[in-house]
């Protein structure tokens, strides 16, 4: 056993032996004890993009901090069932950090495992090479994802690529980023568990950050990535604001019958990171699992869950 090993076998039986309140008063006391303007900063921060409850400093409102006590007492186990599953030391040293990050503002932990040499997405200690493949890109966005690709592993290391996103603006950019490459195919539809209708919620301070709903005034074409792509694919990226829960459950032909490699966003919803390594290995369980952390150490975002197919 090694120092992380032990430090979150602790924190586990930690969190197992205190109530929701107690967890709650530590997160608060805590959250306490960091300098003000970080907590302003943090405040902010969950106030434009609405994943994980809000900061009211004025109003005395810690709702986001209940729901990170919620989430650590339920599901502590689920969070042990990821760490004894996950591949290498660093993987599990960034799942003790973000948990004990949660739990007293812990920020050094997560740094250490912050610095990479390598694009987002593509740790070559993980994924080291790329051949023939077919890409899926949800959230294409203005292309990012795609030239880092290209950068990484070449414009010759795939057949095909598909882009789909949803906001109209983006397109243009999207398009005009990656037009001198050849066997990109774009798609303007929200990929979800069903074959219908969304609509786009529009974020106010970030068009990246644009999202699908049950309701509003942007129509949206919703349907499965089972559905809509036919051919065998060999990689998946999903980075779609809350929705790749439902994606994943409209991809369950792809992921047991193709084995792609995922590339996965498990930070906009604090039980993603253990609900959707659980899932993949519910419809597959021939996967192995790493995290990556492409964010800040304040409060750790751009976590990217790796599932590699094992050969």
């Amino acid at each position: 056993m090694n120092k992380i090993d032990k430090l979150f076998n602790e924190f586990v039986d930690k969190i197992n032996s205190m109530t929701k309140e107690e967890i709650y008063l530590n997160i608060k006391k805590s959250f306490d004890k960091v300098p003000i303007e970080t907590q302003k900063s943090i405040a902010t921060f969950f106030g434009k993009f609405n994943y994980w409850g809000k900061i009211d400093l004025e109003n005395n409102d810690y709702e986001a901090l209940y729901e990170k006590a919620t989430t650590l007492k339920e599901n502590i186990n689920q969070f042990k069932w990821l760490y004894n599953i996950l591949k290498d030391y660093k993987s599990k040293k960034l799942l003790y950090g973000i948990l004990n990050n949660w739990f007293c503002y812990d920020f050094n932990t997560v740094n250490s495992c912050l610095g990479t040499p390598y694009k987002h997405y593509f740790d070559l200690d993980i994924i080291s090479n790329c051949q023939d493949e077919v890409v899926v890109d949800l959230g294409a966005y203005t292309g990012d994802t795609i030239l880092d690709y290209i950068d990484t592993y070449g414009e010759d290391s795939y057949k095909k690529i598909y882009c789909y996103d949803i906001t109209d603006e983006v397109f243009t950019y999207l398009k005009n980023n990656l037009s001198k490459y050849q066997n990109i195919i774009y798609r303007k539809k929200a990929i979800s568990d069903k074959i219908g209708n969304l609509y786009l919620e529009t974020n106010p301070f970030s068009i990246s950050a644009n999202k699908v709903s049950e309701n509003g005034d942007i129509l949206l074409e919703s349907t499965t990535l089972d559905e809509d792509i036919k051919e065998k694919v060999s990689m998946i990226k999903m980075d779609i604001e809350g929705n790749e829960k439902n994606a994943l459950l409209g991809s369950i032909n792809h992921i047991k019958n193709d084995k792609p490699k995922l590339l996965i966003s498990v930070y906009h919803n604090n039980n993603h990171l253990w609900e959707l390594p659980k899932l993949i290995n519910e419809i597959n369980p021939n996967y192995n699992y790493y995290l990556r952390c492409y964010g800040n150490c304040i409060y750790p975002t751009e976590i990217v869950l790796f599932a590699i197919p094992i050969i």
